[in-house]
């Protein structure tokens, strides 16, 4: 809570108040949402909320009801404890349709507010035209399904599994129709029956030359569908291990954190406008995820990794967020870049790609090259003798010498001792070497 300061992103209340949908329309309208906390008060004193469960709901019933177009799926409420007081932390998400008003108010000065600095501020005419303008029109929700003979048992018991039943209305409270009534594409992923299928494949080798399994998940409910692909590449995040002298090491190939979230991420941020499902592919070194959209609809590279949720699809994420699929908005991408780097992301106009490495490597040159010793620090401890007692050396040197080892794994190692200020490069690319400094 940046010491108990109001910025652009964050709005502090002391209690629940009639202006409180004044705050979340700002952040829905604004480019990076932002988190309101009820129970502080403006110059930062936590006060404490009695009834959390009471206001929680009357949040709820609030943002349902009072704020166009829906921002289901865009907020969430939290009950967070600050200097052992109850507060309620409430993160709103950038929207997609734009602007988002004040229902009572319409579509005016009085409806429509932006967080200006630590502000909301009302927006002008010309500024809600141009918004207005420039609205999605061709979101899941107001697509409408080329089949309307839609069941949706595999999604009832999915509820039911998680205590939640779903009414005779849970096609209008989930947004499964079109403004006119008919089922939109969104109850087009989530019926028994349909047409999209998730690939996963599997090649030996580090190419797509030889193709050894194609799996294909799909023609059912998307949360059935996803299920089948964390189960499939839990099955596939196999254990490497290694018994030595001294002790034993297990590692998975990929971190499972990091991929549950890479794996739920690529399909509810999709673009499946375009009728372009995920694709999961296996490689002997690698595992890539492949989603549809890229900066066509990530659009700021910046916000996208410090985790600033703006769901695409904001019915999917309110479906995956009632089934425990997802936790809390924004977060996903912070667990993958404690594990992995941006450097794993490719961003394109048209598609993102994660590139998760295996660790099977990593644990099968620790027990190679330095015998009955483990870890990276003996790794690095074999290279910087190696480099005293040949300096200069460059680093195809370094490879010829160390030729069990992958070169991923003697860059890493490199890259470590620069860090730790035992080893410089000298002269140039071409003739240059490594020293010890």
């Amino acid at each position: 809570m940046n010491n108990h300061i109001e910025s652009n992103r964050v709005e502090y209340k002391q209690t629940l108040t009639d202006g409180f949908e004044k705050e979340v329309v700002a952040f829905l309208n604004s480019s990076n949402g932002g988190a309101i906390y009820l129970g502080i008060a403006n110059d930062g004193s936590v006060m404490g909320i009695d009834d959390c469960d009471a206001v929680q709901l009357k949040i709820k019933d609030k943002l349902k009801h009072n704020i166009n177009p829906s921002c289901l799926g865009l907020f969430e409420v939290i009950v967070e404890e600050k200097d052992s007081k109850n507060i309620i932390k409430v993160v709103v998400a950038s929207g997609n349709e734009t602007p988002y008003y004040i229902k009572k108010y319409g579509m005016s000065s009085k409806g429509c507010f932006i967080r200006v600095g630590s502000s909301s501020e009302p927006m002008d005419t010309n500024m809600i035209e141009r918004l207005f303008s420039r609205r999605t029109r061709n979101s899941l929700g107001k697509i409408k399904s080329h089949r309307q003979d839609l069941t949706f048992e595999q999604l009832k018991i999915y509820y039911e599994a998680r205590g939640l039943k779903l009414n005779n209305q849970f096609s209008s409270n989930l947004e499964l129709l079109t403004e006119d009534g008919y089922y939109n594409y969104v109850a087009y992923l989530m019926a028994d029956s349909n047409g999209t299928s998730i690939k996963v494949a599997k090649y030996d080798g580090l190419n797509k030359v030889h193709l050894i399994e194609n799996n294909e998940y799909g023609y059912c409910s998307l949360i059935k569908a996803t299920k089948s692909v964390l189960d499939k590449l839990e099955l596939e995040n196999k254990t490497a291990t290694l018994i030595t002298s001294k002790e034993r090491i297990e590692q998975r190939l990929w971190n499972p954190i990091a991929l549950r979230e890479a794996i739920i991420n690529a399909i509810v941020h999709n673009d499946w406008v375009n009728e372009v499902p995920p694709l999961f592919e296996i490689y002997d070194d690698r595992l890539e995820i492949t989603s549809a959209g890229g900066l066509s609809i990530i659009k700021n590279q910046e916000h996208f990794f410090q985790g600033y949720s703006n769901p695409n699809n904001r019915e999917i994420m309110r479906i995956f967020k009632d089934l425990d699929m997802v936790e809390h908005l924004g977060s996903g991408m912070n667990r993958i870049l404690t594990y992995y780097k941006k450097e794993n992301f490719l961003l394109e106009d048209i598609f993102l790609r994660v590139v998760f490495y295996s660790n099977r490597d990593e644990i099968k040159d620790v027990g190679t090259n330095v015998g009955t010793n483990v870890g990276t620090n003996v790794g690095t401890n074999e290279l910087f003798k190696f480099i005293q007692a040949h300096q200069p050396i460059r680093v195809a040197q370094i490879k010829e010498h160390f030729d069990k080892v992958t070169t991923r794994t003697i860059e890493r190692w490199v890259k470590q001792l620069k860090d730790e200020d035992k080893i410089e490069f000298i002269g140039s690319k071409k003739t240059g070497g490594y020293i010890v400094k």
